[in-house]
């Protein structure tokens, strides 16, 4: 038998677009050759469709797009997640499609509610397994979580003596995740003892990232057959007369390392909100640092550098140096460049506020009036033109608060707001690497950080040093520890830990009203973090 993975790039809500898209790859897979093609989770609807299954008339149209697909599916069967509903209750669905009717339903019997999942609010639990004979073989049908965690739907699936096992899947990327999902699978076909074929999602969807990767493991647990991470398109294999091996009918995709599998996250993220979202061009306010200078060089790989404009903002605190980096930046790229100087601006905010601030000292109130000017002007442009402003305060800031809200949190996406500022220097690297040139200015990279909003401004004289910073934060967001669990790895760094804990609790207002952005880590500051603002509790 011959199969095909559909990796297809669903939009949500987009019914109409994705049955076109569905049955534009049921095409390709029968040119191929093949037998049955494996669609994505709810690859009808796109994942996740959140409240909009909570929408009775949503719920309708997607089963009417469904029965209307089927009928032109008349080549290879296939299997197409959906939405089904009856007597009252939805479910998460994966339609089995053989000579232009739904043959068989099969619902989701294991419903994730933790992290960025929420499909205990919308749908109810499917109670049965589905094994259906095709061409002399026994084929069971799972959907994305029903193979990560065992239990009775594992036991009931192997009663019905599948002798190979689809799955249905919208598992969203996080660095180093297929690694992940490779050892849990390993355990679920050791225990069905039967192969498995695994058909993810690709595509951006808000600040999640499908990264594909669609494979076939053996009963044994050997991986046959792989897609590639990030690219959408349909991938066929045969299965061997035994049900026990995958030969790959495409070559094998190059491995990526960490960083690789970040940036290619960051640049399928920023393509797939703004195409989505239907915008044409981006702003990006570019200030001759690296963060800055990141966004831009992603923006320009995902939109190509007709769509990216860069606009500087100097006041009277920016130096030579990082002026002259922003344009040379702006060069490298072959973007578009705007320099509007804000220093008249920010002279008459202090001229129109000196009554009211008279007899006070300088503070955060005149720093941050640059950084909220500076948000302004973006925004003005933005208005103007029609152009998305793309923030580009990184995880460390963010997690801190070192950030001016109203100011450089001002914008539609926030593409490094999950990347940690340590990954940002080494993704700055890499992307020179990549090109074998100097996109990023060498000058942006060694340079010390700074905001540039007092005279001699250092990141590190707030924050300490960045490869101080991140491990903590890693311990206290993403890993949940403690902060005693955290000092014991670092006694000499007590009141250090203190200080920054206490900066990510008391910041969580800022975190609220920030745009969304891609999520990269185990949990990020959005779908999966989800602290009160109002709370007393902090950390020791």
């Amino acid at each position: 038998m011959r199969i095909a993975l559909a990796q297809i790039n669903s939009i949500v809500g987009d019914l109409a677009g994705n049955a076109e898209r569905i049955q534009e790859a049921h095409a390709e897979a029968q040119r191929q050759g093949a037998d049955l093609v494996v669609f994505p989770e709810l690859s009808l609807t796109g994942y996740p469709p959140e409240d909009l299954v909570l929408k009775p008339a949503f719920v309708r149209d997607n089963l009417a797009a469904l029965r209307a697909l089927a009928k032109k599916l008349t080549g290879p069967a296939a299997v197409i997640g959906f939405v089904d509903a009856a007597d009252d209750a939805r479910y998460n669905a994966a339609a089995w499609v053989e000579k232009g009717a739904v043959a068989a339903v099969y619902r989701k019997r294991l419903l994730p509610n933790y992290g960025v999942f929420d499909e205990g609010r919308y749908f109810s639990a499917g109670q049965a397994p589905l094994v259906r004979m095709f061409k002399g073989i026994r084929v069971g049908v799972t959907i994305c979580e029903d193979i990560w965690l065992p239990g009775k739907h594992w036991s009931d699936l192997k009663k019905k003596s599948p002798r190979v096992v689809v799955n249905l899947s919208a598992s969203p990327f996080q660095a180093g995740k297929l690694r992940d999902r490779k050892k849990a699978f390993r355990a679920f076909v050791g225990a069905i003892k039967a192969p498995l074929v695994y058909c993810n999602a690709v595509g951006g969807q808000d600040e999640l990232v499908f990264d594909g990767a669609s494979f076939a493991m053996s009963a044994a647990g050997r991986v046959g057959a792989e897609a590639p991470m990030f690219q959408d398109g349909v991938f066929t294999m045969d299965m061997g007369e035994r049900a026990q091996e995958m030969k790959s009918l495409w070559p094998a995709p190059a491995p990526l390392d960490g960083v690789d599998e970040i940036h290619q996250a960051l640049v399928l993220g920023v393509r797939d909100y703004v195409r989505k979202n239907r915008f044409m061009k981006v702003a990006i306010g570019v200030s001759g640092g690296i963060d800055s200078a990141l966004v831009a060089a992603i923006a320009t790989e995902a939109l190509g550098k007709e769509n990216v404009v860069g606009v500087t903002m100097p006041s009277k605190y920016n130096s030579d140096a990082t002026i002259s980096d922003a344009k040379k930046l702006a060069d490298n790229l072959g973007i578009k460049f705007h320099t509007i100087p804000i220093q008249p601006v920010f002279a008459s905010f202090l001229e129109t506020l000196a009554p009211t601030f008279a007899n006070t000292a300088p503070n955060e109130a005149e720093e941050n009036l640059q950084a909220r000017i500076r948000g302004a002007m973006l925004m003005a442009l933005s208005n103007k033109f029609g152009w998305l402003v793309l923030t580009t305060g990184n995880k460390s800031e963010v997690s801190t608060g070192y950030c001016t809200l109203y100011g450089d949190t001002a914008g539609g996406f926030a593409v490094i707001k999950d990347v940690l500022k340590t990954t940002v220097y080494a993704l700055s690297q890499r992307i020179n690497e990549r090109a074998g040139r100097e996109l990023i200015p060498e000058s942006t990279i060694e340079r010390p950080p700074t905001a540039e909003l007092r005279a001699n401004q250092k990141d590190e004289d707030s924050l300490g040093a960045y490869a101080d910073l991140d491990p903590v934060i890693v311990a206290y967001v993403e890993q949940n520890r403690s902060l005693p669990d955290i000092v014991r790895a670092r006694p000499d760094q007590e009141d250090y830990v203190r200080r920054i804990l206490a900066l990510i609790d008391r910041n969580e207002y800022k975190r609220r009203q920030a745009p969304p952005g891609i999520k990269i880590t185990p949990r990020s500051f959005g779908r999966d973090h989800r602290m009160p603002i109002t709370n007393r509790y902090r950390a020791g």
